[in-house]
């Protein structure tokens, strides 16, 4: 079974919306002033979707998949396999057994007996991705998760659902990959001093204690020299010790508001299903517009 689970759930709230719509403008007839909104509603809703659930599944197949130890930085695809990170163990509040990644939702049962949703708790801690090539920590924060394996659970008038992924799952990202530790414009030395300079600064009593010589209350022109040869000295250490590390590759959300997606499947049945979502959201938004033409002409 597939779900999908991020918290907005555009692809599962715009059909909802849809037939929503649908339903209101067949219960009031067309051709009220509040049918003629819910038509136009329906019309942009149908659009938008459409638009958005095209690129998404352009963005899957057109983006090649790139190998850890090798990918460039910025948007790529990855593939490989989940692990833990190293520490805590993440646990399912479910089973209390070792997971990757999981979100759990509760139902109550109300006086109807029917389920209604109570709330959701949902793992934020990253997790790696392996392949042959090296490995990469994954923030799930932000991302639309794409995942097969769900278990159902009813004790009385309760029930919950968890989705989770576990060690060794097969795992697809794409997102933006960012390499921390190497050699890129942020380590600019000069801005780094500055920035320094500017946080002993917020610290007035401490910078006097360092740097204040004469013991006169005040930091001259050449005690202040002193502490920018200090800060050289503290911004040059650091950034040896940046360089000397291992590299650590990270893949989270992008900034430009473009997709990241985490699955255990494979991309092109992932691709496959958000062209049929876009095949619905375009037929929602052709009968629209046929119904503005007909009211229009009628």
């Amino acid at each position: 079974m597939l779900v999908r689970l991020r918290r907005d759930g555009l692809n599962v709230a715009l059909p909802s919306i849809q037939f929503g719509l649908v339903a209101f403008i067949l219960h009031v007839g067309p051709r009220s002033q509040a049918s003629l909104f819910a038509i136009a509603l329906l019309l942009a809703c149908g659009l938008f979707g459409w638009l958005r659930t095209l690129q998404h599944a352009r963005l899957i197949l057109d983006t090649p998949t790139s190998r850890v130890g090798s990918a460039a930085q910025g948007y790529v695809e990855l593939r490989g396999h989940g692990e833990p990170l190293a520490g805590t163990p993440v646990l399912s509040p479910l089973t209390g057994l070792p997971v990757i990644w999981y979100r759990l939702a509760t139902y109550h049962r109300n006086n109807d007996r029917k389920w209604v949703h109570a709330h959701t708790d949902e793992s934020d801690a990253s997790f790696l991705l392996r392949d042959a090539s090296g490995v990469c920590a994954v923030d799930p924060e932000g991302a639309e998760m794409l995942v097969r394996r769900q278990d159902t659970v009813e004790r009385g008038d309760i029930r919950q659902v968890q989705w989770c992924l576990l060690r060794h799952d097969p795992i697809y990202v794409l997102g933006d990959f960012h390499t921390l530790g190497s050699i890129t414009p942020e380590l600019d030395t000069a801005a780094q001093v500055r920035d320094l300079l500017a946080e002993w600064k917020q610290d007035h009593r401490r910078l006097l204690a360092r740097f204040d010589l004469d013991g006169d209350g005040q930091i001259s022109l050449k005690e202040w020299e002193l502490a920018r040869a200090q800060a050289k000295r503290e911004v040059a250490k650091q950034r040896q010790e940046v360089l000397a590390s291992p590299e650590a590759h990270v893949m989270r959300k992008p900034d430009d508001g473009r997709l990241y997606l985490i699955s255990d499947l494979d991309p092109a049945r992932i691709a496959r299903r958000y062209r049929w979502w876009s095949a619905l959201h375009l037929s929602v938004f052709l009968g629209s517009a046929a119904a503005v033409a007909w009211l229009s002409q009628a």
